[in-house]
């Protein structure tokens, strides 16, 4: 059996002033992978998936979610169809507690609709559920962790926070932007079987990494941007085969 296109891109571009930030880019992602977007710094992957994402609108182009045109709608509606995502610069609520981070997701339209929460509505039922998703994420349940307030905690900590809030959604797709980055050794050792748990549960992801070789342990496949453009794409080693892939990384040590 043929595998499924969750998320399709068309001919998606975009400029800011007279600098092209993506110009043209098509790709697929099939239901249930792991599918990596790498390429040099300021090669467009944060600003085409903020496209896809509804954070700004692209010049032209076309994104499809199950066969639905979603093109040009608000963060927030897609988010609601399904489409969840992180951010490289996190985003939490500062002066809540960990735990508490996870109640506005887990009052959303979507939440209630697919049961993200469950109960008879109070808000305790939801402070049940919030610490039930950050054990599933790795937080010590019997620890303090999940309640101290998220501007004391480390960076591995506000990575999976994100990852969290994600899964208060109960999402069909993650968009990941560079969750290993800044990370120890360590902290994507544990990180990485998450990642691959998450991919087992049904939940489709995609990665944009500068830790390729992370990424190439969990991706299925790979698309590879450089000046806005789309290089190529295939499976990692495919990729890493390619002389125009390391010609756009000749000098980085992340290859």
């Amino acid at each position: 059996m043929n595998p499924k296109i969750i998320l399709q891109v068309e001919k998606v571009s975009k400029a800011f002033g007279g600098v092209q930030a993506l110009a043209n880019v098509s790709f697929e992602v099939f239901e249930g992978e792991i599918f990596g977007i790498i390429g040099p710094n300021g090669s467009g992957k944060t600003t085409l998936i903020n496209c896809v994402t509804g954070f700004i609108k692209m010049d032209s182009g076309k994104v499809f979610y199950r066969d639905k045109d979603i093109s040009g709608r608000a963060p927030h509606k897609i988010a609601d169809l399904g489409i969840t995502r992180t951010f490289q610069v996190m985003r939490p609520y500062y002066t809540l507690p960990a735990y508490k981070n996870l109640i506005v997701p887990l009052f959303s339209p979507r939440a209630r609709r697919t049961g993200g929460w469950r109960g008879g509505g109070r808000l305790g039922d939801r402070d049940t559920v919030g610490i039930d998703i950050l054990e599933e994420i790795g937080f010590e349940r019997d620890s303090f962790v999940p309640y101290k307030l998220a501007s004391t905690l480390p960076t591995g900590y506000l990575k999976r926070l994100e990852l969290a809030r994600c899964l208060a959604l109960r999402p069909e797709v993650i968009i990941c932007d560079e969750v290993f980055s800044g990370l120890s050794m360590s902290e994507i050792a544990s990180m990485v079987p998450l990642i691959e748990r998450l991919q087992m549960d049904g939940i489709t992801l995609v990665m944009i990494e500068h830790r390729l070789r992370e990424l190439f342990r969990v991706a299925n496949r790979v698309m590879v941007l450089n000046f806005g453009e789309k290089l190529t794409e295939g499976t990692p080693e495919e990729v890493m085969e390619d002389e125009r892939v390391r010609e756009a990384y000749i000098g980085s040590a992340e290859i």
